[in-house]
């Protein structure tokens, strides 16, 4: 039986104040190809992802990663093994190339050109800063400096729903040839009709649980509403 990328294991979620937003999630996804958690904004979908590369931790239960429990990982390494990209694209003062370097300081110039190649971005932007980038050149600079730590596993939280369509579509389009390298992806939306285009398997969740097939089957039909 091969190994999930992620197993999680009776996990919820509670806050300071004890509002509860994640509540006993069993899950698995599996490795390869672009599995979409959907679900109305206030979920628990990026509450979810961000248990994936420990920028949260669980109350209680456990998250797996390729078999082993994510807290005895060490949070660094595990970070480069699963990248993330968020909804907002965040990039430092400084050029792209200084942006880049932020994930592998020993990269050449060579390299870097290759990742924006990868994002479909040319040589010329390495010299531009972020500030002189459009919203979606920004947000494939970040996703380039995701792939420079040569991820097994990428993190997309809602990467489009700043975008107008056409940039949109083509972080969409990114993601579904990355899956077709072999790249596993893990993507929150709220966007149903994203959910179309870009998803091989889809996880609805619904008030912090993840939803069974009824619902599921019922909160996706709604796109055609």
């Amino acid at each position: 039986m091969p190994v999930a990328a992620f197993a999680f294991e009776n996990v919820s979620v509670v806050v300071e104040s004890g509002v509860t937003i994640l509540e006993k999630i069993d899950l698995t996804v599996s490795l390869g190809g672009v599995t979409v958690i959907a679900g109305p904004s206030g979920a628990g979908k990026s509450t979810l992802l961000r248990l994936c590369n420990r920028l949260e931790v669980p109350t209680t239960g456990r998250v797996c990663f390729e078999g082993t429990d994510i807290a005895e990982l060490d949070p660094l390494t595990h970070r480069r093994r699963v990248g993330m990209v968020f909804q907002r694209a965040a990039l430092f003062p400084g050029t792209v190339r200084d942006n880049l370097r932020v994930a592998n300081d020993q990269a050449t110039d060579v390299r870097l050109v290759e990742a924006l190649d990868h994002v479909g971005l040319p040589q010329r932007f390495l010299d531009r800063t972020g500030d002189d980038l459009s919203g979606g050149e920004a947000q494939r600079a970040c996703i380039a400096r995701a792939l420079l730590t040569d991820p097994e596993v990428l993190l997309m939280d809602e990467p489009t729903s700043a975008l107008d369509p056409d940039a949109r579509h083509t972080i969409e389009a990114l993601g579904r040839t990355f899956a077709e390298e072999g790249l596993t992806l893990l993507w929150v939306t709220h966007d149903l009709d994203q959910v179309s285009r870009v998803a091989d398997r889809c996880i609805v969740v619904i008030d912090g649980r993840v939803a069974d097939a009824t619902e599921s089957a019922k909160f996706l039909a709604d796109r055609h509403h």
